[in-house]
C-alpha cells in the first residue's frame, strides 16, 4: 500500500514538474535605461552593472527590497572577539561550471577586489579594514581586522564572489567576453554584446529561489521615448527609469503595470575641490572668458550660493513630474545616518548674490556644468536648469551633456569643475561618507568615487572613529556628525532622491526596491 502510495505520489509530482517546468519556460524581455559596461563585478562601482552582477553573482550577505541584510553565501556571522568576525558559509553551493564553492573562493574574491587595473570606481574600500582572511574549514571564514569593525556584515552586501578557478589568471576583458562571468547567481550569461545586450538562461543550480523565466534577453534602451515605445508595443516586458514624461499617461493605460518605491539614489552636483585655491579650475573663466588665476569653488561661500541659487521643488516638480523629494543630504529620513534636524537648503538666489560679492565675485563668473545625458532620469534637462538658475545670480554657465560612458571617464580622471551624478546608497550613512565624502585614498580604498576630490579632515575623523564603534546608538551619532560638517560645508550639492518606477505589460510583476536594481528574479508573472 505504501509502495502504491509512494508511486501515486511521484507521478503527481512529475505532473506538477512538467506544468511548472511549461510555465517556467519562457522569455521575459527586459529594457534598461543606463548601460552596463563591464560584466566583471569587481570593475566598477556603478548600480547597472552591480544589477547584472547580483543575475550572475551571490554575495555573502544578500538584501530584500528595503535593502535589509540577509544570508546570503553565508548562513550565519558573528563576532568572535572585538577584532574577529566569523562566517558560516551555505553548504552544497555550485558555480555554474559545476565547481564547489568554499570559503577558498571567498578568500580569493577580497584580494582580487584592490587588484583589478583601471577600475574607474573600486571596491578595494570593503577590503581595506582586513589585516587577515582565515579559513578554518571549507564552510568558515574568519576575517580579522585590526580593530573592532562594526560595518564587516554590510560590506559584504557589496562583494560578489568569484569563483577562483575561473577567474585567478581572467582579466576583465575575460569577464566582458563571458568566459569568466561564472557565479553561483540564478541566471548564467549566455552572450554579451556591450552596451547592447546580456542573454541569460536560468541556472537551475541555483541554491535559492528558482526564478520564473528561464531565458532572460536584457537590453540597454537609453533614449526615454524609444524604451516606453518598446514596452506598449509589446517588444518588452518591463523597462526601468520610467520616463516621468509619460507616468500620467501609464497610469491610465490598461495594458501596464507600474511599480513604484521612494529609493536610496541622491542625484548632486560634484564641485573641483582638487585645484588649489590659487589654481584655474578647468572650466571656471572670468566673464570675458580669461583664466580667473584661483579656483572659487574652494570657498564654501561661493559653493553656498550655488546651492541656495537651486529651486528644487521647481526641479521635482516640474522636470521629475513628482517622482522625487528634495534633498539636503544623501539618505531620506528614517535612513540609518541621516542629520534629522538638518534644515532644507533654502531657495534664495538673492543671498547667493550676497554670498559671491562677499567672496569677492560682484560680478560672478563663467562655469560650465557637466553631465550625463543618458544615466538619470531626466538628466540633462536637470543641468539645463541648473545651469539657467546659475546664470540668473551672475554664474555664467554653459552646459555639456554627454553619454555616460564618456562622462564618467572624465569624472573618473577629476576633469571637470562642476558636474551632475548620482549615488545609490546602502541604508547607511558610513556607506556614501567613505565613498563621495572621505579623502581619497587610493590604500585605504576611500574616496573611490569622490570625483571631487572633497577632502575635511574633521569628516575623516568622525568617520573614522564610526568604523570602529560597536555600540550602534554611538556609531550613529558619529556618522550623523561627520554627515552634517560634510552637508554645512557643501562637499556636494545635493539636489534630489529619486522614486524608483518600473513598468511592466499587464499579466508582469515586479519588485519594486529602494536599490532601484532591475534583477530578472524580481521579474514574475502577475498572479491571476
Amino acid at each position: 500500500m505504501k509502495k502504491q502510495f509512494g508511486r501515486q505520489l511521484a507521478a503527481a509530482a512529475v505532473v506538477v514538474a512538467a506544468g511548472m517546468g511549461q510555465a517556467a519556460a519562457q522569455t521575459a524581455t527586459i529594457a534598461v535605461g543606463a548601460p552596463v559596461t563591464s560584466l566583471d563585478p569587481h570593475y566598477h562601482q556603478l548600480s547597472p552593472n552591480n544589477a547584472v552582477a547580483d543575475t550572475i553573482f551571490d554575495r555573502l550577505v544578500n538584501t530584500d527590497v528595503q535593502s535589509r541584510a540577509i544570508p546570503g553565501l553565508a548562513t550565519e556571522w558573528r563576532v568572535i572577539e572585538p577584532t574577529v568576525w566569523e562566517f558560516r558559509l551555505r553548504p552544497n553551493v555550485r558555480f555554474q561550471n559545476g565547481n564547489a564553492f568554499t570559503a577558498d573562493d571567498v578568500a580569493f574574491t577580497l584580494a582580487r577586489l584592490p587588484n583589478v587595473p583601471n577600475s574607474p570606481s573600486s571596491f578595494a574600500v570593503y577590503s581595506r579594514p582586513l589585516t587577515r582572511v582565515e579559513i578554518i574549514d571549507p564552510l568558515t571564514i574568519r576575517f580579522h581586522t585590526a580593530a573592532p569593525y562594526p560595518l564587516l556584515p554590510l560590506d559584504m552586501t557589496n562583494v560578489r564572489i568569484v569563483d577562483k578557478e575561473t577567474a585567478e589568471n581572467a582579466t576583465t576583458a575575460d569577464f566582458n567576453e563571458v568566459r569568466a562571468a561564472v557565479g553561483t547567481g540564478p541566471y548564467r550569461v549566455v552572450s554579451h554584446r556591450n552596451g547592447d545586450r546580456i542573454e541569460f538562461e536560468r541556472f537551475d543550480g541555483h541554491w535559492g529561489e528558482r526564478p520564473a523565466f528561464q531565458r532572460i534577453n536584457y537590453r540597454m534602451i537609453t533614449n526615454d521615448a524609444a524604451r516606453t515605445a518598446a514596452l506598449l508595443a509589446g517588444d518588452v516586458d518591463l523597462i526601468d527609469q520610467v520616463p516621468t514624461s509619460d507616468l500620467t499617461n501609464l497610469r491610465r493605460d490598461q495594458r501596464v503595470r507600474l511599480a513604484e518605491q521612494v529609493g536610496l539614489r541622491l542625484i548632486f552636483l560634484g564641485l573641483d575641490h582638487q585645484r588649489a585655491e590659487n589654481e584655474n579650475s578647468p572650466f571656471v573663466t572670468d566673464n570675458d572668458g580669461r583664466p580667473l588665476g584661483r579656483n572659487p569653488l574652494r570657498d564654501v561661500r561661493v559653493r553656498q550660493a550655488l546651492s541656495m541659487a537651486i529651486d528644487r521643488r521647481a526641479i521635482v516638480d516640474r522636470i521629475m513630474e513628482g517622482a522625487a523629494v528634495p534633498a539636503n543630504q544623501f539618505l531620506p529620513q528614517g535612513v540609518f545616518g541621516n542629520v534629522p534636524d538638518l534644515p532644507a537648503i533654502p531657495f534664495d538666489p538673492d543671498g547667493a548674490r550676497r554670498l559671491l560679492a562677499e567672496a569677492g565675485y560682484p560680478q560672478g563668473f563663467r562655469i560650465q556644468l557637466n553631465g550625463p545625458n543618458d544615466r538619470y532620469i531626466n538628466d540633462a534637462r536637470i543641468i539645463q536648469a541648473i545651469g539657467q538658475m546659475w546664470t540668473r545670480i551672475g554664474v555664467r554657465t554653459a552646459v555639456e551633456a554627454q553619454p555616460w560612458t564618456t562622462f564618467i571617464g572624465r569624472a573618473g580622471r577629476v576633469e571637470y569643475s562642476a558636474f551632475l551624478i548620482g549615488w545609490g546608497s546602502n541604508p547607511d550613512g558610513s556607506h556614501p561618507l567613505r565613498n563621495i565624502m572621505a579623502t581619497f585614498n587610493r590604500d585605504r580604498g576611500w574616496g573611490a568615487s569622490n570625483r571631487g576630490r572633497y577632502s575635511n579632515p574633521q569628516v575623516d575623523g568622525l568617520l573614522e572613529q564610526s568604523l570602529a564603534e560597536m555600540d550602534e546608538p554611538k556609531r550613529e551619532r558619529l556618522i550623523i556628525e561627520s554627515m552634517r560638517i560634510a552637508m554645512q560645508d557643501v562637499g556636494v550639492v545635493p539636489l534630489h532622491i529619486q522614486t524608483n518606477v518600473w513598468a511592466t505589460r499587464r499579466g508582469f510583476d515586479y519588485a519594486a526596491s529602494v536599490d532601484e536594481s532591475t534583477l530578472p528574479q524580481r521579474l514574475r508573472p502577475a498572479a491571476r
